[in-house]
């Protein structure tokens, strides 16, 4: 029989990611965080934003946060990294397969509970 440590992160009572290491988990508890304040954030911009979008855009600035600090920093765009051996569609496909495998869409509230 094998044992298994899993570090939970869970919101609200929903168990939102698993990881193998804490390490992992407290950092995707941060961007869980960073994304709430942006959210929050978001809804007070002159824009009109649903719920729903204004909380998909922060969790995607979240994920982004060093390249935002950049470009907040730098005032430009970095510079797109493309493989010169693979035609740009395939990788904005595997990055959308991949963000499907990560997408969590709630994050509502600050409350944490230890999962076992």
């Amino acid at each position: 029989m094998a044992v298994e440590i899993k570090y939970v992160v869970v919101r609200e009572g929903q168990e939102k990611m698993a990881f193998a290491s804490k390490k992992d988990a407290d950092a995707y508890d941060k961007m869980l965080d960073l994304a709430e304040v942006l959210g929050d954030w978001l809804q007070q911009s002159p824009i009109a934003l649903d719920e729903g979008q204004s909380d998909t855009l922060a969790m995607w600035m979240a994920e982004n946060k060093d390249l935002l600090a950049g470009v907040l920093k730098n005032g430009k765009l970095p510079e797109p990294e493309l493989n010169p051996a693979e035609p740009e569609t395939e990788s904005v496909e595997s990055e959308q397969a991949s963000a499907a495998d990560d997408n969590v869409s709630e994050h509502p509230g600050r409350k944490r509970t230890k999962a076992a």
